[in-house]
């Protein structure tokens, strides 16, 4: 059965992206990284100026079949013809379709209220069908650091 974590509390869901990327990238996992349109845009562009000293290899699910087979980051609005990888990121507000096929799932939830709201109604569909959920609270984090 998938994993299933919520990391919630995220100041920039953007920024936060970012840094899970280059971690699961420093662990030579692959991962696939879901949202809206908008959103990826945005993560892909960050993504290519995120740090001065390292590359986060990643690229857009409409690149060409060469390019997705070689890298191990890919930015898909939906998980139709991705690989099932072994993490599933999710950076925006619905529940992706086929979830399931990946052995870990990350929602990433920001602070604002909406964002919250929507992440609790994805919490509550996951719960409902037995799956076990872990939390991990940024607030807490830096209250605690």
């Amino acid at each position: 059965m998938t994993e299933i974590e919520f990391h919630f509390n995220v100041p920039d869901k953007l920024l936060y992206g970012c840094r899970l990327l280059r971690k699961v990238h420093r662990n030579g996992i692959k991962a696939v990284v879901t949202a809206e349109p908008g959103l990826l845009g945005e993560l892909d562009q960050l993504l290519w100026q995120f740090s001065p000293t390292e590359f986060v290899p990643h690229c857009l699910a409409t690149a060409s079949a060469h390019s997705l087979a070689a890298t191990p980051l890919l930015l898909a609005e939906r998980l139709d013809g991705c690989p099932p990888d072994s993490v599933l990121i999710n950076l925006g507000q619905t529940i992706p379709g086929d979830f399931e096929r990946f052995e870990r799932f990350i929602e990433v939830v920001s602070g604002h209220d909406e964002d919250r709201l929507l992440g609790r109604g994805r919490w509550k569909h996951y719960k409902d069908r037995g799956y076990a959920l872990k939390q991990h609270d940024l607030a807490a984090n830096r209250e605690s650091a």
